[in-house]
């Protein structure tokens, strides 16, 4: 029987206004925000909702809005058409979000975490300058092969970041590293080489710091088994024991996202119907280029319920 899994983004789409519509219209998403806003001890609904918008992508900040803003549709999705059987995955922080939802974290345990990861983050970029960079139309193992010839010259730090589908890869680490892994990949087939507007070398060995101080936070937090199957981005392989979540989250910071892979996982596994959840469409985007088969919707507003209950229940959910 096909089956629905749910996904949870993680980047390239904080901008004013997420978040907003589900608040107005579902009393769960506004007293969500608000939780956020007691437990943050600042109005993270107010840089959801109005920005600023410079403000609202610091990574400090945007990782704890794209979560709420992602647990806030899911949220609103259950109270629409109750969700009890399915997957979840989420990319890079996403990842959090697809835990809550099949109650592995509460949200409280989540947003904390998602808030702490982000300031560590933004501490790491700080100590280790870097960038990233998006190589489309080329293979993973093309681009694994170019940044080990980097690292071969002395260029600096240049790695794998995310592997998303569809011949898009993102290298992450020094400047110069990064870009002469562009030039390479200009010469060895890829069509175009698009800087990111990022605040450092994200899922690189830059962030290994990042990822250390992070574990006593994972470690200390109460875990429980997921209800739904999740996917890990670093293994792209079903994650079920807490103290393995600890592990993976931990090296996820400075380990590649293995994205195609874990949608491949899924889909092999059956599952034909994806739901993005938050805000933006890059997730959907990305699957209708793995497999243009599979069915895909994003649910950014509420008005994108319905048709993603329907996709749901055809799909025996």
């Amino acid at each position: 029987m096909a089956e629905t899994a749910f996904l949870f983004p993680g980047q390239g789409a904080q901008k004013p206004g997420m978040g907003l519509a589900f608040a107005q219209e579902f009393e769960e998403a506004a007293q969500l925000f608000e939780k956020a806003d007691d437990l943050l001890g600042f109005s993270l609904s107010s840089l959801c909702f109005e920005g600023p918008e410079d403000e609202l992508k610091l990574t400090e900040n945007a990782q704890p809005a794209l979560y709420t803003t992602s647990i806030a549709a899911w949220k609103c999705l259950q109270k629409v058409c109750p969700v009890s059987q399915g997957a979840a995955a989420g990319h890079s922080v996403g990842e959090y979000a697809a835990l809550t939802a099949a109650g592995a974290l509460s949200f409280e345990q989540g947003l904390l975490l998602v808030r702490k990861r982000g300031e560590l983050m933004r501490d790491a970029a700080r100590q280790s300058p870097g960038v990233m960079a998006a190589l489309l139309g080329i293979e993973a193992e093309t681009a694994r092969e170019i940044c080990r010839d980097v690292r071969s010259t002395g260029a600096g730090v240049a790695a794998v970041a995310n592997i998303n589908g569809g011949g898009q890869i993102v290298v992450s680490g020094t400047a110069e590293a990064v870009q002469k892994a562009g030039e390479l990949a200009r010469e060895r087939g890829a069509k175009r080489v698009i800087p990111l507007n990022v605040s450092g070398a994200f899922h690189s060995p830059l962030m290994v710091t990042a990822g250390d101080a992070l574990y006593p936070f994972l470690a200390e937090a109460r875990l429980a088994k997921p209800k739904l199957k999740v996917v890990a981005n670093i293994t792209a392989d079903y994650i079920e024991d807490p103290q393995d979540v600890v592990g993976g989250l931990t090296r996820q910071v400075s380990g590649s996202v293995l994205w195609e892979d874990s949608m491949q996982r899924l889909l092999n596994d059956g599952y034909n119907t994806f739901i993005e959840l938050g805000t933006g469409e890059t997730l959907t985007g990305l699957m209708r280029r793995i497999n243009k088969q599979a069915r895909a919707a994003a649910v950014q507003q509420p008005a994108d319920l319905q048709a993603a209950c329907q996709l749901i229940q055809e799909a025996g959910g």
